[in-house]
């Protein structure tokens, strides 16, 4: 147990300082491109990443998690695996390349045919390193996982910006995309001991078929899902409507869903390691969850805060359209990341049939709102989301709690405790700018307010002894500690 934990911890300290790097990378370059490039060109490469990241899915077929539930992984099946990729890639390269024309009509927007054309690579340089991922996630090797994102993320930054700056406006995204798969896919097959054999095995793919194809089944209902509503703005509206949209999203997903990321990729092999100890995985999952319902209230009551002076000061006075999508999508935020440990319970003991019928209950609901952002408009449909995220939450607890033999409440608890301190504490904070009638900079208005939210959210926390800051002050904060002093030396 110790040694596991130990190898845990060490995975989990790696990959969260290292997408902590690569977050903060992410904003630096996304002020830099918002203020060079237009909302119709975030818009634009939206369009055709709707379709490029549904197609993505097929790459790998479910197959990649499949090869980390397993417990008995042989080389003939990574190699089998890698190459049943490259063709699936090669294939949809072509197939989407072929169909650019198609794609742009749909949108009405012509503009749209040489970038699906050249986004369409993405497949293929993406599934050339697809194996030595699953590999490093698999053996909880973060730390060369972590550099090597890290590297490909500076390079192809420092590419994509450059780009920009000397005119070649939304190219520059497309070749952001590109180059950081490229330069991904070089490094780690430089640095990853692992390299393909020459056989393959159609008996180890249907080995692992079985888990992967309800795994990816799943995958691609929420894709699907997930890119939705970028397909009916981007139909409906027009590049710039959905530019809006767009940033305020992602900047949404990059605090929400890269915050909890690391928590995630790291507890899918550490449950699947023990799938079989019940006490042990039950509470490794109630720590988990407690330390994930504390961080994410958090950092969203951090956004709904000071969404206007976050999205003025980070990208200029010409998205401020974003605004009210961004703090609406704050408050639907916490459904992702909470589902995302809830649902790896299930993925991480094999039941990939319940893994199912949870995503399609869940997509069932949200399909009702998408015919709300059809038939009504965004502003709707966001307040719709909320409402679908409470009752995602919900069904998660449903099934996470049949499969390990927990009550609805212990899931609950943590999340509901949570979700009571950061409304007090947002109404507190809201309260004190609204009587005194403060008219400040941008900036030090986002700095007051973000000290004040802070410091209540924490003593109300320390105050109540809540179990998520007791879980978060014995398992994370020695943890962080410790790299700090050993970053010092």
């Amino acid at each position: 147990m110790s040694e596991l934990k130990s190898k845990g911890t060490r995975a989990f300290a790696w990959d969260f300082l290292g997408k902590l790097a690569k977050n903060g990378l992410n904003i630096i370059v996304m002020i830099f491109l918002a203020r060079l490039l237009e909302p119709s060109d975030f818009g634009m490469v939206a369009m055709v990443m709707v379709v490029v990241g549904m197609a993505g899915i097929f790459t790998e077929m479910g197959l990649g998690g499949a090869l980390i539930q397993r417990r008995r992984t042989l080389d003939i099946h990574y190699s089998s695996v890698f190459y049943f990729n490259i063709f699936i890639a090669l294939f949809l390269t072509l197939i989407i390349y072929l169909s650019a024309p198609h794609i742009a009509n749909f949108y009405n927007n012509n503009d749209l045919v040489p970038l699906v054309q050249v986004l369409s690579l993405s497949f293929l340089l993406n599934a050339i390193s697809s194996i030595q991922r699953v590999r490093l996630r698999k053996v909880l090797n973060y730390k060369l996982l972590t550099q090597t994102e890290l590297q490909s993320s500076v390079l192809s930054a420092i590419l994509a910006v450059s780009s920009a700056f000397y005119g070649l406006g939304v190219w520059s995204l497309a070749i952001l995309t590109l180059s950081k798969a490229l330069f991904f896919s070089t490094i780690i097959w430089y640095k990853s001991s692992w390299k393909p054999n020459f056989s393959f095995s159609i008996k180890a793919l249907m080995q692992l078929w079985a888990y992967g194809f309800r795994m990816f089944l799943s995958s691609l209902i929420d894709a699907i899902f997930t890119r939705l509503d970028y397909l009916i703005i981007g139909k409906l509206f027009d590049a710039t409507a959905l530019g809006f949209f767009q940033r305020a999203k992602s900047l949404n997903l990059l605090v929400t869903k890269y915050s909890s990321q690391s928590l995630m990729s790291v507890l899918f092999p550490v449950l699947s390691s023990i799938q079989n100890d019940l006490p042990r995985f039950q509470n490794v999952v109630l720590k988990g969850l407690s330390i994930l319902s504390f961080v994410v209230f958090l950092l969203l009551g951090s956004l709904y805060l000071v969404s206007y002076e976050l999205i003025l000061i980070l990208f200029g006075s010409k998205w401020e359209p974003s605004v009210d999508i961004f703090q609406i999508l704050a408050l639907s935020g916490f459904s992702l990341p909470l589902s995302a440990l809830l649902v790896n319970i299930l993925s991480s003991r094999g039941n990939s049939k319940a893994f199912l019928r949870l995503e399609i209950l869940k997509k069932l609901i949200l399909s009702v709102n998408f015919l709300v952002l059809y038939y009504y408009g965004v502003t709707v449909f966001l307040y719709g989301l909320i409402v679908c995220s409470f009752l995602g939450v919900s069904l998660n607890i449903l099934f996470a709690s049949k499969e390990i033999s927990l009550s609805f409440f212990d899931f609950a608890k943590p999340i509901l405790i949570q979700i009571f301190i950061v409304i007090i504490s947002v109404i507190t904070v809201k309260g004190i700018f609204n009587f005194l009638e403060f008219d400040l900079y941008l900036i030090v208005s986002l700095i007051i307010k973000l000290s004040i939210f802070v410091v209540m959210y924490f003593l109300i926390n320390i105050l109540f002894k809540t179990k998520s800051f007791e879980n978060l002050k014995i398992e994370i904060f020695p943890m962080v500690l410790k790299k700090l002093k050993r970053g010092k030396k």
